[in-house]
């Protein structure tokens, strides 16, 4: 069942910094102390919100993207705390000696190495007796893990090859086979297991330390799954594939004014209009469990390219190029009917950048979803532009920018971005601050001032850092996903700073009502 948010029952603000970008030792951010830190650095500068990336497993082959997964169910291994492991007994405090690894950036292949070998070591601490019956508990209570982890173990049976290329009867999920295989690989299941075994206990303690301190958790999770994953070999017959496995058409978005060719993602497309009620009745059901899970990781989802639900760019997969696709009808209005039907209340904000038609918004709207509004999007001299804050709506989730744009002084500092777009941004802040200081701090205070009830600020806009900290460029398949916030920048001062200008604008948190005294008379 989703949380009952509501994020527009008052004025509120947030950061988004990705987990892996959190400070720590041991190379990347993870779920331990640096984590509880940075939720208690929140509470005290009056912010009611934390967003965070997908969190799911992530692979070199895709750049480290955390929306192209292995799992659109699991977490991410990478981010479990060694500290955190220690505290349980699975690890001795020498063995969480790191190498030296860089407080700004991640090395991915550095951190794998480095963790495989913790992970051995816990594995094998957690064979004691005091641990019995822990794992299977988990694995009962969550029976996607084990195709999960069978995935995983034939992957590397299979030298890493993608599962389509996998034998004919593993690829097509042969029962026999896959029995044989499981009898095989039950160990390396296992472990597999187990590493989200600890992802998820460690996830579920901080959730709980950010709802104590009135932090809440907004998330994001993908409309697409990578082909290459655990959730479309399980489940072939959703998905748009021919009979080796590999799709028929992909997903993307058309040409625009930024790009001549479009954007071919490559990911397979639901069968949404499947002929076949039996189909569409397990694609409903595999969506459910998807989205059941993914609030378990928040409190809040932003449910990327939100376009994709009303209609969906469908691109021939032999196209190297989107020009060539064609729009389909997405699931709409029914689909999430159904799930509300389900599931309950389903606190989401829309992400509605990029071909946004009527029919788009009107589903958004139709579903009471805010839309996001892109500050860095607005200075363009058109006094009806939908990014300038004085058009926002109260129903919006209004950012400085997000993790695909560049930071706030990047793009003042870009030559490429027109002279009359920085004079309009400066005017514009001026118009509602006297304040002298750089640009990142005037787009904060534009953010904060606009109606829109919530407003989100990346961590880097916040720090006042240039692109050298920008956290992906998309088009660019390297060097994306790898900044890290260094420690002594999530300071006092800056909680005092942040918790001052909230105030200001009417975001703080509501103080808490006082319990009402027990009135009835004493015996």
């Amino acid at each position: 069942m989703a949380t009952q948010v509501n994020i527009f029952s008052q004025r509120s603000s947030g950061v988004l910094l990705p987990v892996f970008s959190l400070p720590g030792a041991c190379g990347i951010g993870d779920l331990g102390p640096a984590a509880y830190r940075f939720v208690d650095f929140l509470q005290r500068a009056g912010q009611s919100f934390w967003q965070i990336l997908p969190l799911g497993p992530v692979s070199a082959g895709t750049g480290h993207s955390p929306y192209t997964s292995v799992s659109a169910l699991a977490g991410n291994p990478l981010l479990i705390s060694p500290e955190l492991l220690m505290a349980d007994g699975l690890l001795e405090a020498h063995q969480l000696a790191c190498p030296d690894f860089s407080a700004f950036t991640v090395d991915y292949e550095r951190v794998v190495q480095h963790k495989r070998v913790l992970f051995a070591l816990a594995w094998a601490a957690f064979q004691s007796p005091a641990h019995a019956g822990q794992l299977e508990d988990f694995m009962a209570a969550n029976p996607w893990v084990l195709d999960y982890g069978l995935f995983l173990a034939l992957k590397e049976s299979q030298g890493g090859a993608a599962w389509y290329q996998w034998p004919e009867e593993l690829r097509r999920r042969k029962q026999a086979p896959l029995d044989r295989a499981r009898r095989q690989l039950d160990t390396a299941i296992r472990r597999h297991c187990f590493l989200q075994y600890l992802f998820f206990r460690q996830w579920q303690r901080l959730r709980s330390h950010a709802a104590e301190q009135g932090v809440r958790l907004i998330g994001d999770m993908p409309i697409y799954v990578a082909l290459d994953s655990a959730d479309v070999w399980a489940h072939q017959e959703l998905f748009e594939l021919d009979a080796s496995g590999l799709p028929t058409h992909v997903a993307g978005v058309p040409p625009d004014y930024f790009s001549k060719t479009g954007q071919r993602w490559g990911n397979p497309l639901y069968r949404w209009n499947a002929a076949e009620k039996t189909v569409q009745s397990r694609l409903y059901d595999w969506w459910e469990q998807r989205l059941r899970q993914n609030f378990l990781f928040a409190d809040v989802l932003r449910l990327d390219h939100f376009r994709g639900f009303e209609a969906y760019w469908a691109v021939p997969a032999g196209e190297q190029t989107a020009v060539k696709g064609s729009w389909r009808p997405g699931p709409g209005l029914p689909f999430f009917l159904e799930m509300a039907k389900r599931l309950g209340h389903l606190p989401c904000i829309a992400e509605d950048l990029g071909v946004i038609t009527p029919e788009v918004e009107a589903l958004r709207d139709a579903l009471g979803l805010p839309g996001m509004k892109i500050l860095l999007f607005a200075f363009d001299m058109n006094p009806d532009n939908p990014y300038l804050p004085y058009n926002c709506p109260a129903e919006s989730v209004i950012y400085t920018g997000t993790h695909d744009n560049e930071t706030a002084v990047g793009w003042y500092m870009n030559p490429e971005v027109p002279e009359s777009s920085r004079q309009e941004a400066r005017r514009l802040a001026r118009a509602h601050s006297d304040h002298p200081g750089d640009f990142h701090l005037d787009l904060i205070y534009l953010a904060m001032s606009a109606p829109s009830r919530l407003a989100i600020f990346p961590m880097q806009d916040l720090l006042g850092f240039g692109n050298d900290c920008r956290m992906n460029r998309p088009g660019q398949a390297e060097g994306n996903w790898l900044w890290r916030c260094p420690a002594e920048r999530i300071d006092e001062g800056l909680a005092e700073w942040l918790r001052d200008l909230t105030g200001l604008f009417g975001r703080l948190p509501a103080a808490p009502k006082p319990e009402k005294a027990d009135e009835r008379p004493h015996t």
